[in-house]
């Protein structure tokens, strides 16, 4: 009579939209292989899509899919993971009403484009994938904007989706823990409980903030609602947004990038800059007297990376058995764009190194 084999758990530290994608994705994928129906997925988190959080970012984010031309590596590596999430955005919007995801017309305009939104086949490379894609000639662009181009893109309403994921994670069998990981090597005991039944030697590491972070970003949502996402860089190289929110969610202006800082209360000459930014170019509703009709002010921390997000395997001294940390953090403000994407390449790393069975991708 054989043994059956030790029940194994794989731990990801981390409720944002970067933990709450992977764990979804190893679910499907171990759900797949019928020899795995003993690995359990456990989600340890701070935070979660319910509470209010400076440090949470995740639920206050202006979430949608933008291309980002250039040619750097880091580049190169987040427009595949973007493309890969804009393909499964899509699927979503169309099948899963619910989940807060929808599909929306995108206008960019640039007063003073950088280098790389002048070159064709960076052009090309970053915005070869999305829908409707059109480059806007010179009679259809605002006074002072050199550069625009519009295509179809997908919007996101943080909260729902956020929400959504957890619950889909559930439903499918995973397990949450509310828990404030210190150390990431207190995941493994975590995950293996207090009898110690369960194997753990791998730990996922999308903690975000929650195991330290460099970077704050400054948002407004406001009630006016907008039916198209629009994306300007100012005459001063600040770059300004709107990105409406499905499911009466609302509409974010923004923004700002300030690495390095943490005060964590909102600046009102941020806020009139912002705003001032905005209503040169914001497609105000009738009846909107051209004023925003602002719900609250947000700060947020987002946790950024120098050279981009680190995805790899690392591999811990250990005498009670083999321990093995994946980190996957440091999205900065791309993490809504890119998290299917990444959540795609933590499997793939984690099947090179032998923690986990692999199959096609779905």
């Amino acid at each position: 009579m054989t043994t059956p084999p030790e029940p194994e758990t794989i731990v990801i530290i981390g409720a944002g939209v970067l933990g709450l994608s992977t764990a979804l994705y190893l679910q499907s994928q171990s759900q797949s292989h019928s020899t795995s129906s003993n690995t359990k997925i456990l989600l340890l988190a701070r935070d979660f899509p319910h509470t209010t959080s400076l440090n949470y970012t995740s639920p206050w984010a202006g979430a949608h899919y933008r291309p980002v031309p250039g040619t750097s590596p880091q580049h190169r590596r987040e427009a595949l993971q973007a493309r890969r999430t804009y393909t499964h955005l899509k699927t979503l919007a169309a099948t899963q009403p619910g989940a807060g995801v929808a599909r929306c017309p995108a206008v960019e305009h640039l007063e003073q484009p950088p280098p790389e939104y002048l070159e064709p086949e960076s052009i090309q490379a970053a915005y070869a994938n999305v829908d409707g894609f059109r480059r806007l000639s010179g009679h259809e662009l605002p006074e002072g904007v050199r550069w625009g181009v519009e295509y179809e893109t997908v919007v996101i309403n943080p909260p729902v989706y956020c929400q959504w994921m957890l619950e889909e994670f559930v439903l499918r069998g995973g397990e949450v823990r509310e828990y404030t990981v210190g150390d990431v090597r207190e995941a493994f005991f975590v995950g293996a409980g207090r009898q110690r039944k369960r194997r753990v030697r791998t730990v996922v590491n999308c903690s975000g903030l929650g195991l330290g972070a460099d970077e704050k970003a400054f948002i407004i949502r406001v009630r006016n609602p907008c039916a198209v996402t629009m994306t300007r860089q100012n005459s001063d190289g600040s770059w300004s947004f709107c990105i409406p929110r499905p499911l009466g969610g609302g509409t974010i202006i923004g923004g700002t990038k300030q690495p390095h800082d943490w005060d964590p209360y909102p600046s009102p000459d941020t806020r009139a800059r912002i705003l001032a930014n905005a209503a040169k170019w914001f497609p105000f509703a009738e009846g909107s007297e051209g004023k925003f009709d602002v719900i609250r002010d947000i700060v947020g921390r987002r946790p950024a990376r120098e050279g981009g997000m680190r995805i790899e395997v690392e591999r811990l001294e250990a005498g009670d058995g083999e321990r093995n940390v994946v980190h996957a953090y440091g999205a900065g403000g791309r993490g809504f764009e890119i998290s299917w994407g990444v959540a795609e390449d933590v499997f793939k790393l984690m099947a090179e190194h032998g923690l986990v069975q692999q199959k096609a991708l779905l």
